[in-house]
């Protein structure tokens, strides 16, 4: 076996699957989802030179998803952003606290907030027309409502401010958490998207990052709004989220209504014991912890992908994917050993 080969994909896409994988249900192959796919694997999977504009970027994007057997393509709408005002460091990680830019009531009053009306949602359209038959679309926003504030605030100055001025707080929540809102209510309607996802992190490895209490006065409120109004046009919604999740898990499923969720590490919840306590409540997307992956022989990974689907067979509601997303530094070899797992 070759595994540094691209898998080839035999069947035509469906987006059926993965909308029965969403409604805890069993589809006609195992399913595959994934968040994000690095530059350089799309590259290598969709030769040509650089894109020259937005549409260009995402339609090399789907092209790639598609080859790799996924039924739909991943999409960060152009136009709407809160970091152009954020100054951070040129670095590969950096601080929470890094390039704040609202810690006082005047600078809440000067900060130019983006217009969620200047995205660019016509991109949507144009992209549906050459997705090949049977495929979707699925949006995701520029950071979800606690990601954006604490990019604005700063995470240790978030917290201080929740004591000491949190009135200042509260109305920046309000002011991400309403234009987010609108940015999915402009998406959503269109019929080439399939579902959406909202992304945003709410826990380090052993906690979340606000107390539960607070994130359900601060946060939740906005993705049981967000959730709703997908609903409302009939389509599903996916939660993409790093970081602890156990005791949020119930607001996750039941207060909100999210029809998926995605991010898991071995060290906070292996995906196999969180499948095992929650399946049939919600369904579980990917989970092959990217530190496996990369740690891991090709052999290994596949083995355990195909563990992963063996314990799903039968009872459903289960996508194979990464445990977040696919960055560089994974290898090909074991990367396509994962898909390979799910188009054997």
């Amino acid at each position: 076996m070759n595994w540094n080969e691209v898998p080839k994909r035999e069947d035509e896409a469906d987006f059926g699957r993965l909308l029965s994988v969403l409604r805890c249900g069993f589809p006609d192959r195992p399913s595959l989802f994934e968040f994000l796919l690095n530059d350089r694997l799309i590259r290598r999977l969709v030769p040509g030179p650089e894109p020259a504009d937005d549409l260009t970027r995402l339609r090399r994007q789907a092209q790639a998803f598609h080859r790799l057997g996924y039924d739909h393509a991943m999409v960060l709408i152009p136009g709407m952003s809160f970091a152009e005002q954020i100054v951070r460091p040129q670095k590969e990680t950096y601080s929470l606290n890094a390039g704040s830019v609202i810690r006082s009531r005047e600078e809440f009053d000067r900060f130019a907030w983006p217009d969620p009306e200047q995205a660019d949602y016509a991109i949507l359209d144009r992209l549906a027309e050459d997705l090949p038959q049977g495929m979707k679309l699925i949006p995701y926003s520029p950071n979800g409502v606690l990601e954006n504030v604490i990019d604005l605030v700063g995470y240790e100055a978030l917290c201080y401010l929740l004591m000491e001025d949190r009135p200042l707080i509260e109305d920046i929540f309000t002011e991400v958490g309403e234009r987010l809102l609108r940015y999915y209510a402009r998406a959503v309607h269109l019929p080439g998207v399939g579902a959406c996802v909202a992304n945003d992190d709410w826990g380090f490895n052993t906690s979340t990052l606000l107390a539960p209490e607070e994130l359900r006065r601060l946060v939740f409120p906005w993705y049981k709004r967000i959730v709703d109004l997908v609903h409302g046009v009939g389509k599903p919604v996916i939660l993409h989220s790093c970081g602890y999740f156990e005791e949020i898990m119930e607001d996750i499923i039941v207060d909100m209504g999210f029809d998926g969720r995605h991010s898991y590490e071995d060290q906070i919840m292996p995906v196999e014991d969180a499948y095992e306590k929650y399946h049939g409540r919600i369904a579980l997307l990917g989970g092959i912890d990217v530190d496996f992956i990369c740690r891991s022989s090709p052999e290994e990974v596949y083995g355990r992908a195909r563990g992963m689907l063996e314990r799903a067979a039968g009872r459903g509601g289960y996508a194979l994917g990464t445990g977040n997303s696919v960055p560089e530094y994974v290898p090909d070899a074991n990367y396509f050993a994962l898909i390979r797992a799910a188009l054997d």
